[in-house]
């Protein structure tokens, strides 16, 4: 009886679209397919989504996309599923008629030998079914019963989860503590790490046999703007420091720093701070940039004798 059901599941599963899943091109770039990834995963992931199923299951999609389309061999598979799926459908087949099971086992209309990718159960990271019946049956074969699962050898398994981290801790390093079934998992994130940047927990999995990578991704800052290795700040300045110049406070990640104004100073002027932006992932000890643009505020009040004086400036301007 489970045999026929899985079977009449194989024949109404529909085709699932990566590409348009992640909203790319089929012709698209690996670092287009990642930054279509991150802008999605962080977007659509449980910790901003809390009780939204939709978002979740969206989540599950766009992780098993990613699987798929970052991998060059599941990419290389995938794309002569496609073509052989085309194939079929331009000759007038019903969709739910395509044979899954076939194509999978055989390799593809070209001949090549199947490949066997296991999958692991992502259910401990991203709740009930990890990934979908369509993904099973391309790259891991059909269900096998758990007496077979347990008996058979596999290949290291790996989980990716998007992790959301802060400019600060970016800049310092800092660190995650995961629970993993019955195992309290604790994680360093490095120094200079940048959205998009994997760290892998080796044994982090479930079952302790399987590998764990975060994705993570650098929020947005109020007070800095992010460009690389290099930081923008906007900093308030007095009209009349501007004017004749003087000193300013400037705090960046590492502490406070005393900037000095040149007399004449002009509003959204930058000035640079060397090596006061971010560390590099690689090299820690090498640091960008921090720009501060200053914004100059005009005194919205004036005693009568500062007012005089605006009107004498005013009748023999400044050059």
């Amino acid at each position: 009886m489970t045999g026929i059901w899985l079977r009449l599941t194989i024949n109404i599963m529909e085709y699932k679209d990566y590409y348009k899943t992640l909203g790319v091109d089929r012709k698209a770039s690996p670092e287009e397919i990642k930054k279509a990834f991150r802008k999605l995963a962080l977007k659509y992931h449980p910790d901003r989504n809390k009780g939204n199923k939709e978002a979740e299951e969206k989540f599950k999609d766009i992780n098993e996309a990613n699987e798929v389309l970052s991998d060059p061999q599941k990419r290389a598979r995938y794309d002569q599923l496609g073509d052989s799926y085309s194939d079929w459908q331009s000759h007038g087949a019903d969709t739910g008629n395509f044979n899954w099971n076939d194509w999978a086992s055989a390799g593809g209309r070209r001949g090549q030998g199947s490949q066997q990718v296991n999958m692991g159960d992502l259910n401990d990271l991203f709740g009930e079914g990890g990934f979908s019946d369509f993904f099973s049956t391309i790259f891991g074969g059909m269900p096998q019963s758990s007496a077979r699962r347990q008996t058979r050898t596999s290949p290291r398994q790996s989980y990716q989860q998007a992790v959301e981290i802060s400019l600060e801790e970016a800049y310092h390093g800092t660190t995650r503590m995961f629970q993993v079934e019955q195992r309290r998992i604790e994680v360093k994130i490095p120094v200079g790490a940048t959205t998009g940047t994997k760290v892998r927990v080796k044994g982090g999995g479930p079952g302790g046999n399987s590998d764990l990578y975060l994705i993570l991704q650098v929020s947005p800052d109020k007070r800095y703007s992010l460009n690389g290795q290099d930081l923008t700040t906007d900093v308030k300045l007095d009209l009349y420091t501007a004017i004749l110049g003087g000193t300013l406070k400037v705090t960046t990640l590492s502490g406070d720093v005393t900037l000095t104004i040149p007399a004449g100073t002009q509003p959204g002027q930058l000035f640079r701070l060397a090596g006061k932006g971010m560390p590099e992932l690689r090299s820690p000890n090498t640091f960008g940039n921090l720009y501060v643009r200053v914004k100059v505020e005009l005194p919205r009040h004036l005693t009568a004798s500062q007012r005089d004086l605006f009107e004498k400036l005013r009748k023999n301007p400044l050059e």
